[in-house]
């Protein structure tokens, strides 16, 4: 018999992602709450630009997004051929483990960093290393120490996930400024839309040949289910990265609706403002009640309990009531839940769940 045929090494040391879970046994119906997808829905707008391609359903995408990638630099005031889209931002930090990291190369992460950069690191062939982070924020001396002559990209989300805390545009500056010449730095924008007044990281990459930006259509435009994603960098960066990209790899649906999406400047300020009301409004009646949480920039919060079991009996009596939140032991918080910010009947239901739970901790 011949011999099994193995998978070049670092694959069998990624550890599967696990999604938010999406149904409990016994309801019908759920209150999803794990997967920080928008609860207003997208724009009309990309709703009928998605149903307009139905009947077109034979034809090939457009091979060089030229339409969305306009739109991204009309709305955002970039430009518009150092913008590369993929099938979600996941595949353009995949692109760039393949293109910049290999074997005996470092990829950073920070220890609450999403689970995608490791993997993406380990698909590479490349060696990951997390580095811890200060009081679940990003820490730029930490980053820095841990860069070496084998540090080739070094990857942080601004606001951060699961934290959903926010790093200062100088921080990140400083970051850049001090990396070694070899490294490039990846900033994951996926929740920047949800900061009033803030590019994303824009001016960082504009300034510099060393940053590349990541941006999703998944969150405040609500498109997850059509995974469009976008990057931005320097030219020599996304000339490389559309030497990996699949001729074909966005979907005219998802391209279509993209497009209206992110044209629809006035649904997202309003799914913006609807965040950040009810996003507050949550965070402070949880704490109110002993459940504390960082000020969070994005469409979810981290909340904290005493311990790990309390987390696990809270997470335990939403779900006896039907509400699924995100428990994030994998991310180095056994003692928190993510919750993401849902409408305001959602938030008054979670808000009324754990009252309750905490009344009966004694």
């Amino acid at each position: 018999m011949p011999g099994m045929i193995e998978p070049k090494p670092g694959i069998l040391d990624i550890h599967l992602y696990v999604g938010g879970d999406a149904g409990l046994k016994g309801f019908d119906k759920v209150l999803k709450l794990s997967s920080n997808e928008s609860p207003v829905g997208p724009s009309p707008k990309a709703v009928a630009a998605y149903q307009a391609v139905a009947g077109q359903l034979q034809l090939y995408p457009s091979s060089d997004h030229a339409g969305l990638r306009k739109a991204i630099a009309k709305v955002h005031g970039v430009d518009a051929d150092r913008v590369i889209c993929g099938d979600g931002s996941d595949e353009v930090l995949a692109w760039l483990g393949h293109a910049y990291a290999g074997p005996g190369d470092e990829v950073l992460y920070t220890e609450h960093g999403f689970l995608m950069y490791e993997i993406s690191a380990r698909a590479a062939g490349a060696t990951p290393v997390k580095v811890p982070e200060t009081d679940r924020l990003v820490d730029v001396d930490k980053l820095l120490a841990a860069c070496n002559e084998r540090t080739r990209l070094v990857f942080i989300a601004n606001p951060g996930n699961p934290t959903g805390t926010m790093l200062d545009a100088s921080e990140v500056a400083r970051l850049a400024d001090n990396l070694p010449p070899q490294t490039l730095l990846v900033l994951d924008g996926a929740y920047a839309e949800f900061v009033p007044g803030f590019d994303g990281g824009i001016s960082i990459v504009e300034a510099r040949q060393n940053v590349v930006m990541t941006r999703t259509f998944s969150k405040i435009y609500g498109l997850g289910g059509l995974r469009v994603g976008w990057g931005y960098g320097p030219k020599p960066v996304i000339d490389v990265l559309n030497r990996l990209r699949g001729p074909f790899n966005v979907t005219a649906a998802g391209l279509a609706a993209a497009e209206a999406a992110v044209m629809d400047i006035a649904h997202t300020d309003f799914c913006r403002a609807e965040n950040a009301k009810w996003r507050d409004w949550l965070q402070g009646e949880l704490a109110s009640i002993g459940i504390p949480s960082d000020p969070s920039s994005a469409n979810f919060f981290l909340a904290r309990f005493r311990d790990a079991d309390q987390a696990v009996a809270a997470d335990a009596a939403l779900r006896a009531q039907g509400v699924i939140v995100r428990r994030v032991a994998g991310y180095g918080f056994p003692e928190a839940l993510r919750i993401t910010v849902g409408t305001g009947e959602a938030c008054r239901k979670v808000a009324g769940v754990l009252a309750e739970f905490m009344d009966g901790q004694g």
